[in-house]
């Protein structure tokens, strides 16, 4: 049976008449990517300070590995490696200096500390920047930094907080692809973004959080399966006589239809060969029609309907 790393049971957070966390619960598992998103003001930060015991809450319990968290559970915490939105390193000190300084916090061996940090600079691929210092380094290598700050101590559970806001792609790939390595070699992941994609690359199983309440959970195929739309068909095509539309309307799994700009727009819910029907009707009628396609639903999709909110802001 597969062993809880972090249990949250009906967690409460008030700041004053508004209610951050309404009786909030949620379970992780060892060795998950569990992504856990919700729009700006949803509960997720407040979720994770709660979990570091940064902040405390009206009611509710936390476990981490089978045990309360408290604010002195130091035995927990260096266990847990965090990774927030904002760069927090030292300006002052070199790529080298800065991992160092925060692996000493959890391993006093030198020798160790020293194999630690080294292999945490290859992990994030800063090896021509040791010496280098914050100022003189791009937005994509001080995320980099910031990560193996992190993560050079070996962390049994990491939480990413916004890891690749504002990163060039390369720099994005290396760390989407550090984080399931990380995965791979034992660690538990939290991981929270507002690209869709990436959650959809790497995620496990994700809980969608709005207005401080868990609105839904589960893999990304389950949480396709909660939504009406299973399936959207966009044909192009020169006219549509509304006979056909009607007919195309009437198949099985179809629930909207839309005819703007020479383009077909058939919305299906469940079904098989939905595409293979609509087609039939076409070619019986000898309409002529030029490309078709099909899409499946995406989490973008599901996050809509579910929340009646998009995820991303729209400046990203």
């Amino acid at each position: 049976m597969e062993k809880n790393v972090v249990k949250i049971n009906d967690l409460v957070k008030r700041y004053g008449d508004l209610i951050a966390l309404d009786h909030f619960s949620l379970e992780i598992k060892e060795g998950e990517v569990f992504g856990l998103l919700g729009p700006n003001g949803s509960g997720k930060t407040t979720t994770i300070n709660c979990l570091l015991s940064l902040l405390a809450f009206d009611k509710g319990e936390i476990e981490i590995f089978g045990k309360k968290m408290t604010p002195v559970s130091y035995d927990i915490k260096k266990e847990i490696g965090v990774i927030m939105q904002n760069v927090a390193v030292f300006d002052e000190l070199t790529v080298y200096e800065n991992i160092d300084y925060f692996c000493g916090l959890y391993i006093t061996d030198k020798a160790k500390r020293k194999q630690c940090v080294e292999e945490a600079i290859k992990f994030v691929g800063l090896e021509d920047f040791r010496k280098f210092y914050p100022k003189k380094l791009s937005g994509g290598l001080l995320r980099r930094l910031n990560i193996a700050c992190g993560i050079a101590h070996k962390p049994k559970l990491i939480i990413l907080d916004e890891p690749t806001v504002a990163v060039d792609p390369q720099s994005r790939n290396r760390i989407l692809e550090g984080i399931q390595e990380l995965n791979r070699n034992g660690a538990t992941v939290i991981y929270t973004s507002h690209y869709m994609e990436e959650v959809e690359q790497i995620c496990t199983r994700i809980a969608i959080m709005d207005k401080g309440r868990k609105v839904a959970e589960g893999t990304k195929d389950e949480l396709k399966r909660m939504i009406k739309n299973t399936e959207t068909i966009t044909i192009e095509i020169l006219e549509l006589p509304d006979d056909v539309r009607r007919e195309v309307s009437g198949l099985p799994h179809v629930y909207d239809v839309s005819f703007e700009d020479s383009k077909l727009v058939i919305s299906c819910s469940g079904g098989k060969h939905n595409l293979i029907r609509v087609l039939d009707v076409l070619q019986k009628r000898e309409l002529s029609f030029g490309r078709v396609y099909t899409e499946l639903p995406t989490l973008n999709d599901v996050f809509l309907e579910i929340t009646g909110k998009a995820l991303r802001d729209k400046e990203d």
